[in-house]
Formats: structure tokens, sequence, C-alpha cells
């Protein structure tokens, strides 16, 4: 893959090739940005699951749930 770059960015990227693996930087960076991208999708597929359920919790439905789950033991 390769993409373009404005000179002037480039003439600085090149100030700094001793010091700074380019490559491995911008491989990182798409690497966490999919990850990123991946994650919010997720969480995107979970909302509209979680909204189409034939059930809905009231607030404090989890706190009540809890306790009745240890008071059974």
């Amino acid at each position: 893959m390769s993409f373009k770059v404005r000179r002037d960015l480039k003439k600085k990227m090149e100030a700094f090739k001793d010091r700074v693996n380019w490559s491995e930087e911008l491989r990182k960076f798409v690497e966490l940005k999919i990850k990123e991208l991946e994650a919010k999708e997720s969480k995107e597929r979970i909302r509209e699951k979680l909204r189409r359920a034939p059930w809905s919790l009231q607030r404090g439905s989890s706190t009540r749930l809890v306790r009745k789950d240890r008071d059974s033991h």
C-alpha cells in the first residue's frame, strides 16, 4: 500500500528517518484504527440487539436481580 504525503511533511519525516521507522509507525496506526472501528461496530450491534430485545429493564433492576440471586444461596 502506498499513499501521498505533502512535500513539506515528507521533508519533516525525512529529518527524523534515523529515529523513526515511519512504515512501522503507520502500520501500528492502521492496526489501532481498525481495532477502534471494529470495537465501535461491535458496540453498535450490541446496542441494537438490546434495543430490539423483547424485555426491558427498569432503573435499579440489576441491583434487585443481584440481591435476589445472593439471597437464594
